[in-house]
């Protein structure tokens, strides 16, 4: 039942939306709320309303979910970061499972598929190997944090619960000696400022740590005293970068770059094989759950000596290398020339000979050779694959494909079109991104008709 009384609803969750948000239907259109559970009924008022869609704000839950806990995080219903960190994990689990299942239905109308649990994480903490954080000023102090939601203002943050444990701290020193240095954070409103954001990546295998600053000058005065400075108070740094960005842009790194300190990239394993990480390389945040997502994506493939695999929208070739141990041979094809390197470099570091990593629009790439291949693993961006991918890889007819999805509504719209010649043999969510509502999925088909 819904009421209103005072512009104040009172309702009660009857679902949850893709973004993690609690669904409240009523007769005056749908609510969407953040930190909302299911079954959880409570008085909501509403910030924002159009056309029969509405977003609101708990004022008082009346009764609580049995999956309702205390956020570790003190500022998380403000950062919007994390969606689920007043729910168990265990219900966060079981809501990434139903989003696969219900987004393979309404989007790729796929009835009786069976998907599997989400593979989860032993604890869900302190995953993030990247954070990317804008710096600013508030109260003639530096600051350090996170974008509120939908905003540019920055939420002040000491530790958060998602990212690697040794960020913190430098952190916190960059901070403190930006004060000391007299070095100003960027302003956008003004265009002023120095350092408009840090970017800290880590590995897990070997503990090194990248420092990038993102400028908006070339250089600036007692540059290399701050990095020296730097360094000595935190010798866990390996390498630091200085990136400059002058653009108004919402991207955060600029194209130009300088090593200031170390060898300007770190290096991590995943399945045994080592791989360099520039400041710019795409890999995987997670590199604990990258080793379930990859390992069963291989396991999936079924893989032997004879097959040939085409890994395509390759980026810096991790999986394809990952699989070219177990195979006859790979070709890896990217458009992105610097990806390309990247995955040549680590092809080398790895002493991996069995594979060809191409420069080059895969689409076109095929539609010129029409090559034949055994396996095809591909691993695209958010927005999906494309009608013309689609149709190239319906000409060569792989035996088996892997689709690996980051957004399981452009795999429930590319499955719609590959189940016309493929059948679904496993659905196998993976959770990649705890606390928040992305979940990665793998998608293994098979050629129909075949035995």
């Amino acid at each position: 039942m819904v009421t209103m009384k005072n512009n104040i609803i009172r309702g009660k969750c009857v679902d949850i939306s893709s973004e993690g948000k609690g669904v409240i239907k009523t007769v005056y259109g749908v609510i969407f709320v953040d930190a909302l559970l299911l079954g959880e009924e409570a008085e909501i008022e509403v910030t924002y309303a159009r056309k029969g869609v509405a977003y609101g704000k708990i004022v008082k839950l009346i009764t609580k979910s049995p999956d309702r806990i205390q956020p570790l995080c003190p500022v998380s219903t403000a950062c919007g970061g994390c969606v689920f960190q007043n729910a168990s994990y265990e219900y966060e689990l079981r809501y990434k499972k139903h989003k696969v299942e219900e987004t393979l239905k309404r989007i790729g109308h796929l009835e009786n598929i069976k998907v599997n649990d989400v593979i989860g994480m032993d604890d869900p903490s302190h995953y993030r190997n990247k954070i990317q954080v804008p710096f600013g000023k508030e109260n003639k102090h530096v600051i350090y944090g996170f974008y509120k939601s939908n905003t540019h203002k920055i939420i002040p943050i000491k530790e958060c619960n998602i990212e690697d444990k040794k960020a913190g701290p430098i952190l916190k020193e960059i901070a403190s000696l930006m004060e000391e240095f007299h070095i100003d954070p960027y302003n956008e409103d003004y265009r002023t400022g120095i350092i408009r954001h840090v970017l800290i990546r880590t590995s897990i295998s070997t503990s090194e740590i990248m420092v990038v600053f993102v400028s908006n000058v070339d250089t600036f005065p007692g540059r290399n005293n701050f990095i020296k400075e730097l360094v000595n108070r935190c010798p866990q740094i390996s390498t630091i970068i200085f990136n400059v960005n002058k653009r108004d842009t919402n991207v955060i790194l600029g194209e130009n770059e300088k090593t200031l300190y170390g060898k300007g990239f770190i290096t991590d394993e995943i399945l045994g094989l080592k791989f360099n990480i520039s400041s710019k390389s795409f890999f995987q945040v997670n590199p604990i759950q990258v080793q379930k997502l990859y390992g069963s994506a291989l396991e999936y493939a079924n893989l032997s000596k004879k097959d040939t695999v085409l890994d395509a929208y390759a980026g810096v070739c991790t999986i394809g290398l990952l699989a070219a141990p177990h195979v006859k041979h790979v070709t890896s094809v990217e458009l992105v020339k610097s990806a390309v390197i990247n995955g040549r470099n680590n092809a080398k570091l790895n002493n991996i000979n069995n594979i060809d990593i191409i420069e080059d629009d895969c689409t076109l790439y095929i539609n010129k050779r029409l090559p034949k291949f055994d396996v095809v693993i591909m691993d695209p961006p958010r927005k999906g694959s494309t009608p013309e991918f689609l149709n190239a890889l319906l000409k060569i007819k792989p035996s088996r494909i892997i689709y690996i999805s980051c957004d399981v509504s452009t795999l429930a719209r590319d499955l719609e079109y590959l189940v016309k010649d493929y059948n679904i043999t496993t659905i196998q969510p993976v959770d990649m991104f705890p606390r928040s509502f992305h979940v990665e999925t793998i998608c293994a088909l098979s050629i129909k008709g075949q035995m």
